[in-house]
């Protein structure tokens, strides 16, 4: 009786390390195949945010081209759907602008452009905010006077419930003419 017992303790212990020894591997594989899953699917959303960046990216470059092909045409009407409620611009000089103040002016037609272009734009989107930051060129009548000027300028985008608004914007100083900054 006892080499039966001895036996079967044997084959007990043999089971167990079998089983467990199943487990393990089923458990390694299915850790293995979770990890590869997750890992993934980060893979594949960081891919997702990276379109979206992209896509924003565009989204405020174009709408930044368009707010300035307005304010060439005096077109208050779209200035108006951009600029948001509370939009502030500083100018070099630190004049400060609101939005009526700029869509009143564009629909009294005192300021006019000829030109009014950017270069060396660069977008950059920082979760729901975006920031344009370009020369612009303009050429026209402002306040009945004419002007020629290159500036650099910074935009501030901010993501509503209604798409990209213009919130915010700074202006240098006329550049030198001579500038090549």
């Amino acid at each position: 009786m006892y080499q039966i017992d001895l036996a079967h303790q044997r084959n007990r212990c043999v089971a167990k390390v079998t089983l467990h020894g199943g487990l393990s591997k089923f458990w390694s594989r299915a850790t293995k195949l979770s990890v590869l899953f997750f890992v993934s699917t980060l893979g594949f959303a960081s891919a997702t945010v990276q379109a979206s960046v992209a896509e924003d990216q565009q989204a405020l470059a174009d709408l930044d081209t368009k707010y300035q092909k307005a304010v060439e045409q005096n077109d208050a009407k779209t200035m108006a759907e951009i600029l948001a409620d509370d939009f502030v611009l500083v100018e070099g000089d630190g004049k400060r602008s609101t939005k009526a103040d700029l869509v009143d002016d564009a629909k009294s037609g005192k300021t006019h452009y000829v030109r009014q272009d950017d270069s060396e734009r660069t977008v950059a989107v920082f979760g729901d905010t975006g920031v344009v930051t370009a020369k612009l060129r303009a050429k026209g009548i402002e306040d009945g006077v004419k002007v020629a000027y290159l500036q650099w300028f910074t935009d501030v985008y901010v993501r509503t419930p209604n798409g990209w608004r213009y919130v915010y914007a700074q202006a240098s100083l006329s550049l030198p003419s001579k500038s090549r900054h």
